[in-house]
């Protein structure tokens, strides 16, 4: 690829981010980043007078994705539980979480969540474009679709 057609490329995609950003809510962002990832239709989507809250299978393991507004002070939050608490060696667990937080999760982490080990990523929507949108959602559902088997195995729960 020469340097001219890889600068058309840069600005193509920029175009591309500042046209979906002008013309897509966050809404439509996480039903269009849902609908490529959910596996045999199992998409659900709950709307509150406190947002959006939607839920889709992904492998082995439901990911919920939170959405309270489009202002910039709103939140966007993606989760999926891995490990039902409470477990044997839950210090051997502990460090093996800390480990994988550290070189695995990427902007993603494990965390405790109603007596659950999830994997959560979450940011305000303050100039959140479609690909910040598109990686949390896609690490969470990996992240936890490659780890919950392992990590029921090695520290037992459910």
């Amino acid at each position: 690829m020469t340097t001219e057609s890889l600068a058309t490329s840069e600005a193509v995609e920029s175009m591309t981010d500042e046209f979906l950003v002008s013309t897509s809510s966050h809404q439509e962002m996480i039903e269009m980043v849902i609908s490529t990832l959910q596996q045999n239709d199992t998409a659900m989507v709950q709307h509150t007078e406190k947002g959006y809250l939607w839920k889709f299978q992904y492998g082995s393991v439901e990911v919920f994705v939170q959405l309270t507004g489009e202002s910039d002070d709103d939140f966007l939050a993606v989760w999926s539980s891995v490990l039902k608490l409470p477990v044997k060696d839950e210090l051997g667990l502990t460090r093996k979480l800390l480990a994988m937080n550290c070189a695995e999760t990427f902007e993603s982490h494990f965390a405790i969540m109603n007596d659950q080990v999830v994997v959560i990523s979450q940011r305000t929507v303050a100039d959140l474009s479609p690909g910040e949108i598109s990686r949390a959602i896609t690490l969470v559902a990996t992240v936890a679709d490659n780890n919950d088997e392992m990590l029921r195995e090695s520290f037992g729960g459910s």
